[in-house]
C-alpha cells in the first residue's frame, strides 16, 4: 500500500468576503488567535505524515511564500535577545528546504482546475488535498483519521459531515450506499443540489485523499456549478475507475471562508488556551447583556 506522502493546498482564492483586509494580506495569512490559517493546515498535514507540500497560489500571494521560508536575520535577532519563547513559536512556520513547492493559477477556474495543476508534482501516487478555509478542531487531526482509514487500493476518499438541510445547496453532497462506523461507501456525489432533492444530509468538506486517476477526469472536465471546474464532478465521473468512500470525521469544523465562521473558530481556539481562555471567559461574563443582532 502506497503511503500518503504529498498534499496539495489550493490557496489561490481572492478572499473577497474579507475585503478590505485581503486587499493586502492573503486570506490564508489571516491570524486565527496567533497563527495564520495556513499554519493549521500545514500542522494537520504534518501530523498525518505528509512530507511534500504543494501550494497552488495566484498573484498577490507572495506573503505565503515568505512565511514558509527561513528568516535568518529574525532568528539571529531573537537569539541575541534571548527570546527563546518567540523563537520556538517561529519554528512551526519553517518548512524543510525542498519539501514545498508553489504553482501559479493564473485565473480562478475552480477547485478542480487548481488541483489539476499539481499533476506533475504529485506523479503516480495517491495524495491529499487540504482546504485551509476548513479548520477542523479534533483530538486526532482529521487528515490523520482519514489516512488511518484509507486503503490506497480502494479509490478516493472525501471527508463528510452532516449539514443542516437549508445549507446543503452550498455543498457537494454524497449519496451513501451503506455505512460502517465513520466509513461510508458511496454510490454517487452531487455538487450543490437543490436541498429538497439532495441524496443525503452529508456534505463534502475540505479534506480529500485522491488517486492519480483523478487527473484524467480533471483534464477532460467541463465547467460545472458556477462555471468552474469542480473537483466533486471529477470524483463522481471517476467512480467507474475508482470507488469513492466518505469519511465522517470526528471533530468540529469551522468554515473560515466566512467572517462568522472565522470569528467562531477564533473564540473556540482562544478558549482552548489557558492563558487566553480565563481572561476571555471573564470578558464574556462582563458582557452578560448581549446586544441585539444588527438589522
Amino acid at each position: 500500500m502506497k503511503p500518503i506522502r504529498k498534499a496539495v493546498f489550493p490557496v489561490a482564492g481572492l478572499g473577497t468576503r474579507f475585503l478590505p483586509a485581503t486587499k493586502a494580506v492573503p486570506k490564508e495569512m489571516l491570524p486565527l488567535v496567533d497563527r495564520p490559517l495556513i499554519q493549521y493546515a500545514i500542522d494537520e498535514a504534518r501530523a498525518a505524515g505528509i512530507e511534500e507540500f504543494i501550494f497552488v497560489t495566484s498573484a498577490g500571494k507572495s506573503a505565503i511564500e515568505n512565511y514558509l521560508g527561513a528568516m535568518p536575520a529574525l532568528e539571529r535577532t531573537l537569539i541575541d535577545a534571548n527570546k527563546t519563547n518567540a523563537l520556538e513559536a517561529l519554528r512551526p512556520s519553517q518548512m524543510t528546504e525542498g519539501s514545498f513547492s508553489f504553482i501559479r493559477q493564473d485565473e480562478p477556474r475552480g477547485l478542480g482546475h487548481a488541483v489539476s495543476l499539481a499533476q506533475r508534482l504529485v506523479g503516480d501516487e495517491p495524495f491529499a488535498v487540504i482546504l485551509p478555509d476548513d479548520i477542523i478542531r479534533a483530538d486526532t487531526p482529521a487528515l490523520t483519521q482519514m489516512v488511518e482509514a484509507f486503503d490506497s487500493n480502494d479509490g478516493h476518499m472525501v471527508a463528510t459531515e452532516e449539514v443542516p438541510m437549508q445549507r446543503l445547496g452550498s455543498y457537494g453532497v454524497v449519496d451513501i450506499a451503506r455505512s460502517a462506523g465513520r466509513l461510508q461507501s458511496l454510490r454517487g456525489l452531487v455538487e450543490k443540489p437543490d436541498p429538497a432533492c439532495a441524496p443525503s444530509s452529508f456534505g463534502i468538506v475540505g479534506r480529500y485523499i485522491l488517486q492519480p486517476s483523478i487527473f484524467d477526469q480533471l483534464a477532460k472536465g467541463k465547467p460545472g456549478s458556477g462555471g468552474e471546474i469542480q473537483l466533486t464532478d471529477a470524483i463522481a465521473q471517476d467512480m467507474n475507475t475508482a470507488p469513492v468512500s466518505g469519511f465522517a470525521f470526528d471533530g468540529e469544523r469551522f468554515d473560515c471562508g466566512s467572517i462568522a465562521g472565522f470569528l467562531c473558530a477564533t473564540f473556540a481556539h482562544a478558549f482552548d488556551r489557558k492563558e487566553l481562555g480565563e481572561e476571555l471567559h471573564q470578558f464574556m461574563k462582563m458582557r452578560s447583556s448581549i446586544p441585539p443582532v444588527a438589522a
